[in-house]
């Protein structure tokens, strides 16, 4: 009887809207999981007759799943406890990039992990892409590959090429007055060495110098350490300019090379439009002295921005830049196809996935220690399993209804 295949289509309907329902609830704590919704439509109609004013007369024949969508609204964002660098999120649109055994996939789920050659990868292996950096200069001019991390690295030692001082020698000292400024160098064999700036007051706007090692420090005859500082009467420095060039220790005692570098007036870089040491009527002062030398430093981890820029870290203080997080978008998101593992595969309804940086093209920004929660709301999934179970019920009763007519009707045969 036809009428037993409609209560059938109903229960097979609302079995598939049970199945979608417990699915959501299953995965309320899956990291960065869409929700799903199950909609219905009715099957075809047959048209039985027509009434007196030829209104056609017609009777349904069930209804059947019309559509599965996904909800791809962002869920809530919430800090990782542990600030494991590894685990990030996408503040709005789009999806990471990943990939495994050469096919690539989306996700919404930054629980990331690096394994031991250095492999930035999902929980289940697949190998996050991104944009590689060349001397700390990132390339998006190329296709997305595999990042990876410099773990187990030593970064080698940098001797130091140029220093700046900040300091103000008083304007109001006597001649014989003496000055030092602390510096900090490294040689080439990455060794710290405490350097002295002495300035000694030889007349009116008027400071000799002379950059020195610890005694013992090297062997040689120092080169270029010793000169004369001139200001003018508003305490501006006016000789030398620009830099003090091939300040040079020879010989150092370490075995390392010579150590050679430049007293950049204006700036560690040379980038300042004024001399940054001064001569006014205040006390002897001194402030920041960088210099671009460091130790060698093992990597000790690393960090992502909101562009998605990793830099890594070492244990000397330095960052190196070694690659950007991909961040990839489709046409339209309800043309996916989910795969399981919390990944999507584009299709020809969604199109292509075109891969960028994040906070550009509509991409949302990185955040770095924080994970993307399911967005499944559990009061309106309990809400939608009722009436899920209600409609089950019903189709349930319309089929021991059908039984017992045709029950009565096969009783009135006998």
């Amino acid at each position: 009887m036809g009428n037993f295949s409609i209560a059938l289509s109903g229960l097979d309907a609302d079995s598939t809207a049970l199945n979608t329902i417990g699915n959501n609830l299953a995965n309320l704590n899956t990291t960065a999981y869409k929700g799903q919704n199950t909609s219905f439509e009715d099957l075809f109609y047959q048209q039985i007759g027509q009434s007196g004013s030829g209104d056609p007369i017609q009777a349904g024949s069930g209804t059947k799943v019309g559509a599965t969508t996904t909800d791809f609204s962002e869920g809530t964002l919430l800090p990782d406890a542990n600030a494991n660098t590894s685990d990030m999120a996408l503040d709005g649109s789009g999806f990471f990039l990943v990939e495994q055994n050469g096919q690539q996939s989306l996700t919404r789920a930054g629980n990331f992990t690096v394994a031991n050659n250095g492999s930035l990868i999902t929980q289940d292996g697949q190998n996050v892409l991104g944009y590689p950096a060349v001397a700390g200069v990132v390339n998006t001019n190329t296709n997305p590959q595999a990042i990876t991390l410099p773990v187990g690295a030593t970064e080698g030692a940098q001797a130091t090429q140029n220093i700046s001082i900040t300091a103000n020698l008083n304007s109001g000292a006597t001649v014989g007055t003496t000055f030092t400024s602390p510096l900090q160098v490294f040689d080439s064999l990455g060794q710290s060495h405490q350097a002295t700036v002495t300035y000694d007051k030889t007349g009116t706007n008027t400071w000799s110098y002379a950059v020195t090692l610890p005694a013992g420090g090297s062997t040689g005859t120092p080169l270029n350490n010793t000169g004369t500082l001139t200001f003018d009467t508003n305490g501006n420095l006016t000789s030398p300019t620009g830099s003090v060039t091939g300040i040079s220790f020879p010989g150092m005692a370490d075995g390392a090379s010579d150590l050679t570098f430049n007293w950049n007036l204006n700036g560690l870089n040379n980038t300042g439009s004024t001399p940054t040491i001064t001569q006014l009527a205040s006390a002897n002062s001194n402030g920041a002295a960088p210099t671009d030398g460091f130790t060698s430093g093992n990597y000790t981890g690393f960090t992502v921005d909101p562009s998605g820029v990793i830099q890594a870290q070492f244990s000397n203080g330095n960052k190196e830049t070694i690659g950007q997080v991909a961040v990839a978008t489709v046409t339209n998101v309800q043309g996916l196809v989910a795969v399981g593992g919390n990944n999507f595969q584009t299709t020809a309804a969604s199109g292509q996935a075109v891969a960028g940086v994040a906070g550009t093209g509509g991409r949302g920004t990185v955040d770095d220690s924080a994970l993307e929660q399911s967005n499944v709301n559990i009061s309106t999934e309990f809400s939608n399993l009722i009436v899920a179970q209600r409609a089950f019920e019903a189709n349930s009763k319309t089929v021991t209804t059908f039984d017992t007519i045709s029950q009565d009707v096969i009783g009135m045969i006998r």
